[in-house]
Parts: C-alpha cells; sequence; structure tokens
C-alpha cells in the first residue's frame, strides 16, 4: 500500500486505525483483522514495499524518540544573572518551572508548596512558582519500598516519618536542600523535523523540596529548582534515554553575552571542528584528565597531577558554577603569569577575592591568551573576554575602587577553590560561546567554539549518525508541511499498535 502520497498515507493508517479498534478486551481478547481495501485496488510493487519500509522503520522506532528540545535563559555574568536556567513542564495539567541548568547534579527537583524557607520572589524577572502534588491529578508519592528510592548515588536517601522516600542534597557552595521523591508526568517537544515537533510526555520521578539552605534562599539567584543533567539513574537524560525517548547524548551552546540564553538539547549538535577528550571512568561527575594551562603559548610550571584524581577531586565540568576555580598548586602561577602579562598595560587592584585590573587604555587586547589542554589532545582556547569579566557596568563596585578617568575594570574570572579541596572546576565562564556535548555512550565530552545565537544541526541518533534536524527554537514559527502531518499522524498510529501488540494478545 502506497505512503508515499497522501492518499497512500490515509489508507495505511486507516488500516492501523481499524485493526486497532477492533480489540476486544479481556484475558482472551481477540484481534480481528479485516481488508479495508478491496482486491480489485490494483497496486504497484514499488507502493508496496515503500509501505513495508516505512512500517518497519516505524516499528522499530517506538516508541517515537527524537531531539528533545528545551530552550535555554539567564547568562554567565555574575554580577547580571549569574547562571543558565531552562523551562521544564510537571504534573497534569502541565505546570511550567525555572530550573538552573546543572551538569553537577543528578536530579531534578522543584520546590514544593510546603517549602519552608524557600524564597518567594526572584530578582531574575521570573515568576516563582511551587509546584503542589495535590494540584496533579498523576501525582503519587514514592516509598520507601519503591526500587527507585535507592537507586540515585548522589542523595543522603531515607525514609520521613509517613514512609515517604526522601532525599537531602548538599553543593559545592555551602547551599543545601532536602524533600522527597515524586512520580508524576514531564512534558517536553520532541523535534522530528526542522519544521515539525510534537509535545511529548513521559513517568519521571523528581524532587519535591521543602527546606533550602543558603544560596538557594537569595532572591538574587532563585528560580524554581534545579535540573539534573548528571549521570545518575535520575537524571533528566537517564530517565529519558531509558525509556527511549531520548538519546544517551546532549548539547548546550550558552550564549556569553549579556542577553544571555542559547541552545539545549538532548541530542548531539554536530560540528567539523568539535574536538573530544575522555571522560574519567566510574565518577560522580562529569571529570576530564586535564594535563596542563598555557599562558601566551608558555605552559605553567604546574604539576599535572594537580589536576587528577589521585591527588584531590580532579577537573570536572560542570555548569551549575558560574566562574572557574584552580586548586592552590595552579592558581598561583596561573594569576602570576597573567599579571605579569598586563603589567604593562594596567595597574592590578583587588576587590573582595577578584584579582583586578584597572586598564586605562580599555582595550581587552592586552590580555594573554590562555590553552587548557587535555587527555587525548583536546586544547581549549579561552579568549581575553572569556578569562575576564568588566566590572565597569558594576556602579557600587566602580565607586568603591575609583578607577582612572576612561579605564576600564577586568576582573579575571577564575577563582582559587576553597581549601581544603583540591579541585578544579571549569563553569560557565568557559563553556559560554562554545557547543559542548556530551556523549554519554561513548563516554567523552567534546567541544567547538560557536556563535550561540546561530542554528545548529542536531543528530537524534548521536554518535555520528544519520537523521539529522535543525534546530534553533525556530520551530516553533515554522508551519508543518501537509506530509510533515501525515509522518506525525502515522508515528502516533505506531506508537498506539506497539502498545497494543506488546501485551498477550490471540490472533484469528
Amino acid at each position: 500500500m502506497a505512503v508515499d502520497s497522501p492518499s497512500g498515507v490515509i489508507i495505511a493508517a486507516a488500516m492501523l486505525l481499524h485493526a486497532a479498534t477492533t480489540i476486544v478486551c479481556g484475558s482472551d481478547a481477540v484481534l480481528k483483522l479485516e481488508r479495508l481495501i478491496p482486491p480489485s485496488h490494483e497496486l504497484s510493487l514499488a507502493e508496496l514495499r515503500a509501505f513495508d519500509s516505512a512500517r518497519h522503520g516505524r516499528l522499530l522506532q517506538s516508541p517515537v524518540g527524537g531531539v528533545v528540545d528545551f530552550p535555554v535563559y539567564g547568562a554567565s555574568d555574575p554580577f547580571l544573572v549569574g547562571l543558565y536556567y531552562t523551562k521544564v513542564k510537571l504534573g497534569t495539567p502541565p505546570r511550567e518551572f525555572n530550573v538552573q541548568i546543572d551538569t553537577g547534579s543528578d536530579v531534578l527537583w522543584v520546590t514544593c508548596s510546603s517549602c519552608n524557607g524557600c524564597p518567594k520572589t526572584s530578582e531574575l524577572q521570573i515568576q516563582l512558582s511551587f509546584f503542589d502534588p495535590g494540584a496533579s491529578s498523576s501525582a503519587s508519592m514514592v516509598s520507601c519500598s519503591d526500587k527507585r528510592c535507592s537507586s540515585n548515588f548522589e542523595s543522603e536517601s531515607g525514609c520521613s516519618p509517613n514512609n515517604l522516600c526522601s532525599y537531602a542534597f548538599k553543593y559545592g557552595d555551602g547551599s543545601g536542600t532536602s524533600g522527597y521523591y515524586i512520580s508524576d508526568f514531564v512534558s517536553f517537544d520532541t523535534v522530528i523535523t526542522s519544521t515539525l515537533a510534537i509535545n511529548s510526555s513521559a513517568p519521571f520521578v523528581f524532587g519535591c523540596s521543602n527546606l533550602q539552605t543558603g544560596d538557594l534562599q537569595r532572591p538574587r539567584r532563585a528560580v524554581d529548582g534545579i535540573f539534573g543533567l548528571g549521570q545518575g539513574s535520575l537524571s533528566v537524560i537517564s530517565q529519558l534515554a531509558t525509556q527511549g525517548l531520548a538519546p544517551r547524548v546532549f548539547s548546550h551552546c550558552l550564549k556569553g553575552d549579556s542577553n544571555g540564553g542559547g541552545v539545549m538539547v538532548l541530542g548531539q549538535i554536530k560540528r567539523p571542528d568539535t574536538v573530544y577528550t575522555p571522560l574519567v571512568p566510574s565518577q560522580l561527575h562529569y571529570n576530564v584528565n586535564l594535563q596542563s594551562i598555557a599562558v601566551n603559548n608558555q605552559i605553567l610550571p604546574i604539576d599535572p597531577s594537580v589536576f587528577t584524581i589521585a591527588t584531590g577531586d580532579g577537573t570536572i565540568i560542570d555548569t551549575g558554577t558560574t566562574l572557574a576555580y584552580l586548586p592552590d598548586e595552579a592558581y598561583s602561577p596561573f594569576i602570576q603569569a597573567i599579571s605579569s602579562a598586563v603589567s604593562q598595560y594596567g595597574r592590578p587592584i583587588t576587590y573582595e577575592s577578584y584579582q583586578c585590573f584597572d586598564i586605562t587604555s580599555g582595550a581587552v587586547d592586552v590580555f594573554p591568551e590562555v590553552s587548557l589542554s587535555f587527555a587525548g589532545g583536546a586544547s581549549m582556547v579561552l579568549t581575553p573576554v572569556t578569562i575576564f569579566t568588566c566590572f565597569l557596568v558594576c556602579y557600587e563596585f566602580v565607586k568603591l575602587s575609583e578607577p582612572q578617568s576612561g579605564s576600564s575594570i577586568w576582573c579575571i574570572g577564575f577563582q582559587r577553590s576553597q581549601q581544603p579541596r583540591r579541585i578544579t572546576i571549569l563553569g560557565d565562564l568557559v563553556l559560554k560561546d562554545k557547543v559542548v556535548v556530551y556523549d554519554l555512550v561513548r563516554q567523552r565530552i567534546g567541544w567547538a567554539v560557536y556563535d550561540c545565537s546561530l542554528e545548529v544541526n542536531v543528530s537524534a541518533t548521536g554518535g555520528g549518525r544519520s537523521k539529522d534536524v535543525i534546530n534553533t527554537g525556530q520551530w516553533r514559527e515554522n508551519k508543518s508541511s501537509e506530509s510533515d502531518y501525515y509522518y506525525l499522524f502515522l508515528l502516533q498510529v505506531a506508537f498506539l499498535l506497539h502498545l497494543l501488540l506488546s501485551r498477550n494478545f490471540h490472533f484469528l
């Protein structure tokens, strides 16, 4: 039966739908198949082969999966926003929540209506929301006996007095949250083609926070929760990939200008100039092997073991961190090299823990280039704008330091790691203005310098395979073609049959 024409699509779908609607429910259910196309209707061999090919593809790909698109908001400037966040829809009916994009944690959690000490307002110009389990018709509590209760290695899980599976998280900045797990539906956009996206939903386990401490309480950076993209079994990528709704690879491209935003997809953003470095195996975070740092092509005298897990916490790539952090053994020679290169162009000043420079000329090109070298031959070149943050827009700081007339104040975004931890963290400061790919199948991370305001090629399968789409968020504005609607119709029918035929039915 032909499916390469509108009439063929309708005929094929009609046969599938008729078969699906003749099921008799019960333990001995019978599925009666009838031919809707009379024998007198002639079809060519090419039409029959086309139908078979399309049908086989649909059955093999059920349930329907593709590139999962999430919008990106926020920016990396610590004096403006200082974080990137996205929107996620939870519950029935779906409610939207603003959650920080965080590759350094493994759980999606949102603030619950019963939260104690949680911020009520945010300075990020967003309306804070609170999840109410009682307002969602599909929400259910995860009990202590549920196997999912012990599957998250990151949490200090326990059991509440009312038998609810509870959690407690502590983050590197000293903040923390605790609450209990909920099972409900998450809704998202699955991009099928460059002009077509469908609304999808899936069962999902997430945290319901009823207590927050530290920076999580402050309105200046307040959001509705955390979007955990780690490698744990309860992370966003793991739960959707396990259900066949997303590939085990995700990517982001964070815009570095003051307006921020960017692109984040569950899928592989493909760039021919992407370089990869392997992940350190069996680690809780996205650890990589940083081997050396060079300033103006001069490798700094730093023992490479400083960056490894053999002598500390290693080197972590983390979108939940705004700046970048180096252990003392690496920070001191790094600052010394930067200061030596900049000293002839401006005077050094200090503001809190920031090493800054009052540059009379106001030119950024006086700062040296920095290069980070990783295992596998991958290199990350950081431009002066990446390494430094201009604080001229921060009037309180400008007034305090009283810069010279016509000058600009630039501060190094690399900070010293808090003692006694020996850890290197590469946060948004170095990740912005780059495509970053987290390939969990091949256990590697790649990056390529890119203008994140442009469209990107995305592979829905990862690993360099086919099925590519263009994803910039523009598909929301594009009108789907007639063939897209037919394709979507068949996908939905095939998915329905996949669910029905997976049960133990008898056929006549």
